[in-house]
C-alpha cells in the first residue's frame, strides 16, 4: 500500500493522518502528526484466542526523549520503564477502548504508541489516544470503535478544547473525556472546585468535539479499511444456561444476599463449586475437545449466574448484596493522630474498606523530579497509594507497584492538589502515603479521605476539606439503578466506576469508567447529583473528627522559614562554585534550597540555627546606601586614601581629603591597616564603588 494522508482540524490546529507506509506488517498501524507532534500507533492481535477467563488487551505508550531534543538521565542514558505520566496514559487509552470488544474476546490485542516528536501545546496523549482507535479501527481487528477523547478547559467561564500551556495556568477544569458518536465512556478531571452543572457542561463539550473525530475516523475506514477477521467467541449453548439458571438461580441469590463480605464471598463459591460438581460426571464422560468446552462453559455459567442475579437484585427489586438502600453509604468512621513519630496520620473506615494515610513534610529541595516530555521538571505535592493483598484476605504479587496502584494514587494527588497551599504559604515538600489496609470498594476514595485527615492533622493549612465517593450503575437497556458508595462485587459486575471527590463548594477530581458502550446525559446527571449528596455526609464526618489543620507541626516535622532576595543576589549567597552557601551550611546545620526566582527555604530542627542562616544571608545581600555610618575595618592602605571593609563583599575608598579637617600629608599618619573607623558614605558612582568620608563623623575643630 502507498502512503495515504488524510487531513483535519482539531481545536484549531492541523490533524493528519498517514497510512501505508510505516509498520506495515501490523494489523493496522497510523501515524498521527497533530501540529508538530508525531505519534506512531501500531495495533497487533494473534490469531487464536488465549485460553484465558479475561481479555487479554494491552496498551502501551512509549515516551522517547528524543521527542523533546533531551536525553534520558541516568547511568545509560537509554529510556528505562515508563515513566508515571506514561503509565497513567496508558490507562487512559486502555479505559474507553477496552468496552469496545465484544463480550467473549479472547485474541490477545497489543496497541503500541511511540512518542517521537512533541509541541507542548498538542497532546501526545489524546494524539496518541485517537491513533490507537484509528489503528484497531483500520486493521481486521474486530473492534467496535471508533472512539475518540479531547482536553477541555474552561477560561474566564468559557470551554477551551484541548488548551495550550497558557490556557491551562489559567483553567478551572482540566478535564480528558473520551467516548464514542453516541456516548461518553471514560472521564478523568482535576478541577477547583466547580459546580456540578459547569462539570456537566464541560462533559457534554467534549463529546461534541468526539463526535468529529469519530466522523474523521470512519472517513478513513471508508477509504483504507480491512474486512475483519473471523474469531472465535467464548460463548454458552443457552439450554445448558436455561438447565444452569433453572436449579441453581434462587441459591445464588441466598448466596449473594449475605451481608458480610467474606462470608458472602464463601457462600458464592459454594454455589459455584455445587454447580461445578453437578456437572462433572457428565464431564468426565466426554473425551477431547468436548470435556474442555463443557469444562469452560459451566465454568463460565457459574460466574454468569452470580452476575445476573446480582444485577437483577440491583435493576428490579432495588436490592443490594449487602441490604442498603441505593443512595445509602456505608458506616463512617475516622481518626487522626494514631502514629506518634510522623508528621500527621489519619484513618478512615467506610463499611469494610479502610485507608490508613501518614504525611511526611520535607524541605522543597526534596520536591520530586520528574524526568519526561511534558515542561513540568519537579513537584511538591505526591500523593502515593499501596494496596497489599492482606487488605482483601488473599496472598499475590508484593512488590513495585502496579499500574492500577499508580492511577489511583495519581488520583488521589489530584483530588487533593486543589486545596494544598502554595510554596509561599507554606515552603514544605510534602507527601502522603495511603496504606489500604482492608478493601470492599472504592479504597481509592477512602484514601481521600484518610489523607485529607493526616493532612489536617500535620497542620498543613489546606483551603478546604475534601472527601471522595464512587458511585455505580447497573443497567439492563431500559432499566437503570444508580448506587452510592459501591462495594467491590458492584464494581466487578457492574457497568460503571464513577469516582467524584469534591469540597462543600465543589468538585476537585472526576474519574468515570464503564463497562459498556457509553452513557447518557441524563445518567450523567443523576450521578453528579446523588455523589455531591453522599459527598456532603463524607465531609460533616471529617470535620467533626479534626474541625480545622492544627494549629502547630508535629515537633517531629522539620522548622522551614522562607525569605525573598534579588535575583541578581543568588550567587552571591551561593560564592563561587558554592563555597558561600556551603560555608553557612557547615557554620549552621541547615538546609537551603534556592530557586531562580530568589525564594531561599532554610530548614533545620533548630530555630536559633534557621535565625542565625538567615542573619548571614541578610548580611551577605544587604546594600551599601548614600547617608549610612559604619564602623569598618582598614583593609588596605595607598598614598590617596584607605579602602574600608563596610560589610562582607562590599569596600569603600575614605579619600586622602576626607580623613579629617585638616590636611594630612601622610594616609598612615591618620589611619593604618586592621584600624576600625567610623565612616559615613557620601556616595555610590555609575561604577557601583563606593566613596567614604571619616571627616564627616569627626567633630569640626573649635575656632580660637
Amino acid at each position: 500500500m502507498t502512503k495515504q494522508v488524510f487531513s483535519t482540524t482539531w481545536g484549531g490546529r492541523p490533524l493528519s493522518v498517514e497510512v501505508g507506509q510505516l509498520a506495515r506488517q501490523a494489523n493496522g498501524a497510523v501515524l498521527v502528526r497533530y501540529g508538530d507532534t508525531v505519534v506512531l500507533t501500531a495495533a497487533v492481535a494473534s490469531k487464536q484466542a488465549k485460553d484465558t477467563d479475561f481479555f487479554p488487551l494491552t496498551i502501551n505508550y512509549e515516551e522517547k526523549m528524543y521527542a523533546v531534543g533531551k536525553i534520558p538521565g541516568g547511568f545509560i542514558k537509554r529510556e528505562g520503564r515508563p515513566s508515571l505520566d506514561a503509565t497513567l496514559t496508558a490507562r487512559l487509552i486502555d479505559r474507553p477502548i477496552r468496552p469496545m470488544f465484544a463480550e467473549g474476546f479472547r485474541n490477545e490485542i497489543q496497541v503500541t504508541n511511540i512518542v517521537m516528536s512533541v509541541e507542548q501545546d498538542c497532546s501526545p496523549a489524546m494524539a496518541a489516544m485517537f491513533g490507537s482507535s484509528l489503528a484497531l479501527a483500520i486493521s481486521d481487528i474486530p473492534f467496535d470503535g471508533p472512539i475518540a477523547g479531547v482536553d477541555v478547559g474552561s477560561v474566564d467561564g468559557e470551554y477551551v478544547l484541548n488548551p495550550t500551556i497558557e490556557q491551562q495556568e489559567k483553567t478551572t477544569i482540566e478535564l480528558t473525556v473520551a467516548g464514542t458518536k453516541t456516548a461518553i465512556n471514560m472521564v478523568e478531571s482535576g478541577a477547583k472546585e466547580v459546580s456540578e452543572e459547569d462539570m456537566l457542561g464541560a462533559l457534554l463539550f467534549g463529546h461534541e468535539a468526539i463526535k468529529e473525530l469519530v466522523a474523521f475516523q470512519e472517513e478513513i475506514v471508508a477509504a483504507v479499511g480491512k474486512e475483519k477477521m473471523e474469531i472465535t467467541l467464548l460463548q454458552v449453548d443457552e439450554d445448558l444456561r436455561k438447565e444452569v439458571y433453572a436449579a441453581y438461580y434462587e441459591l445464588m441469590k441466598t448466596a449473594v444476599l449475605t451481608e458480610e463480605k467474606l462470608e458472602r464471598e464463601d457462600e458464592i463459591d459454594k454455589v459455584k463449586d455445587i454447580v461445578k460438581e453437578a456437572y462433572a460426571e457428565k464431564i468426565a464422560a466426554l473425551e477431547g475437545e468436548e470435556a474442555i468446552q463443557l469444562t469452560k462453559q459451566i465454568k463460565q455459567l457459574a460466574e454468569d449466574l452470580e452476575k445476573d442475579v446480582v444485577r437483577e437484585l440491583i435493576t428490579i427489586d432495588k436490592i443490594r448484596p449487602d441490604g442498603r438502600k441505593v443512595d445509602e453509604i456505608r458506616s463512617l468512621a475516622s481518626e487522626v493522630g494514631i502514629l506518634p513519630r510522623v508528621h500527621g496520620s489519619g484513618l478512615f473506615t467506610r463499611g469494610q474498606t479502610q485507608a490508613l494515610s501518614t504525611v511526611t513534610l520535607a524541605p522543597l529541595g526534596e520536591h520530586q523530579i520528574i524526568d519526561g516530555l511534558g515542561l513540568e521538571d519537579s513537584k511538591r505535592f505526591i500523593h502515593h497509594y499501596n494496596f497489599p493483598q492482606f487488605s482483601v484476605g488473599s496472598t499475590g504479587r508484593s512488590g513495585a507497584p502496579g499500574r492500577r496502584e499508580i492511577g489511583h494514587g495519581a488520583l488521589g494527588e489530584r483530588a487533593m492538589a486543589q486545596v494544598i497551599p502554595s510554596e509561599e504559604e507554606f515552603p514544605y515538600t510534602i507527601r502522603i502515603v495511603s496504606e489500604v489496609l482492608e478493601s470492599n470498594g472504592s479504597s481509592s476514595q477512602a484514601s481521600i479521605c484518610g489523607g485529607i485527615l493526616a493532612l489536617m492533622d500535620a497542620g498543613v493549612p489546606i483551603k478546604a476539606p475534601v472527601a471522595g465517593i464512587a458511585m455505580g450503575l447497573v443497567s439492563d437497556g431500559e432499566n437503570y439503578t444508580i448506587l452510592t458508595d459501591i462495594q467491590g462485587l458492584e464494581d466487578h459486575l457492574g457497568d460503571m466506576d464513577f469516582k467524584v471527590a469534591g469540597t462543600k463548594e465543589g468538585i476537585t477530581a472526576l474519574q468515570m469508567d464503564i463497562k459498556i458502550q457509553g452513557i447518557t446525559e441524563q445518567i450523567l446527571r443523576e450521578a453528579l447529583a446523588q455523589a455531591k449528596q453522599a459527598r456532603m455526609e463524607i465531609l460533616d464526618e471529617l470535620i467533626s473528627t479534626i474541625a480545622a489543620p492544627r494549629e502547630e507541626l508535629s515537633p517531629y516535622a522539620p522548622k522551614i522559614e522562607m525569605i525573598q532576595i534579588d535575583p541578581e543576589k543568588i550567587k552571591v549567597v551561593i560564592g563561587k562554585g558554592g563555597d558561600t552557601i556551603n560555608g553557612i551550611i557547615d557554620e549552621t546545620g541547615v538546609k537551603i534550597d534556592i530557586d531562580q526566582d530568589g525564594n531561599v527555604s532554610i530548614a533545620s530542627s533548630d530555630a536559633d540555627m534557621i535565625k542565625k542562616a538567615i542573619e548571614i544571608i541578610q548580611e551577605l545581600i544587604k546594600e551599601v546606601k548614600v547617608g549610612e555610618v559604619y564602623l569598618g575595618k582598614v583593609v588596605r592602605v595607598e598614598k590617596f586614601g584607605a579602602f574600608v571593609n563596610l560589610i562582607k563583599g562590599k569596600d569603600g575608598l575614605v579619600h586622602i581629603s576626607q580623613l579629617a579637617h585638616e590636611r594630612v600629608n601622610n594616609v598612615e599618619d591618620v589611619v593604618k591597616e586592621g584600624d576600625e573607623i567610623l565612616v559615613k558614605v557620601m556616595e555610590i558612582d555609575r561604577q557601583g564603588r563606593v566613596n567614604l568620608s571619616r571627616k564627616a563623623m569627626l567633630d569640626e575643630p573649635k575656632k580660637d
